[in-house]
């Protein structure tokens, strides 16, 4: 049975701290396929994302160039929640790809803050039933983790402050490019 792991998040943008979950999940076994999927409307975040959704999915895409190359033939960048009208409930995108994938195991990769949070997600109880959850431990979340991957201490509020270190080369061009975070 393939194990296909979904990768949810705002990926405003996505930087170095994700490169190196989607690693570690794939060269550890932990799932044999990596769906990443920007958020459409996050809704249990404080404030909007800053670059749009298409943004978002291309600056995805761009940095998979930056991952080696047997791993980044294992992730996919999957735009259904920024098509999706209306909010982003991970219940309907595990439903989704569960019906893309017949017969697979769906996983989800969450940090431990956003685990923390998981009751207050949309029908947590049947999410909860349908994926089995591939916890990360976020240095700056400690809790409890079912994996420790030696993650990375980076965030995206930290690049959007102009922090651009943490960027992959090729999403830092394409942030160059479009001139996204150049109020910060």
């Amino acid at each position: 049975m393939a194990k296909i792991a979904i990768y949810g998040g705002t990926f405003d943008p996505i930087h170095r701290g994700h490169l190196h979950v989607i690693e570690q999940v794939l060269l550890r076994g932990l799932s044999d396929r990596v769906l990443v999927i920007p958020a459409g409307e996050p809704l249990l975040r404080d404030s909007q994302p800053i670059a749009s959704g298409a943004e978002r999915r291309a600056m995805c895409v761009q940095a998979l160039n930056d991952l080696p190359s047997e791993i980044a033939k294992k992730v996919e960048v999957n735009p259904i929640e920024i098509l999706r009208s209306g909010p982003s409930y991970a219940i309907d995108t595990v439903d989704a790809v569960a019906q893309t994938y017949p017969g697979a195991e769906i996983l989800m990769i969450v940090g431990t803050d956003a685990f923390a949070k998981i009751a207050q997600w949309h029908r947590s109880d049947e999410l909860q039933d349908k994926v089995d959850f591939i916890v990360i431990d976020r240095p700056e979340f400690p809790g409890d983790a079912t994996i420790d991957i030696g993650a990375l201490n980076i965030s995206a509020t930290q690049i959007r402050a102009g922090e651009i270190d943490a960027l992959s080369p090729h999403v830092a061009t394409y942030i160059k490019e479009h001139n996204l975070y150049a109020s910060k």
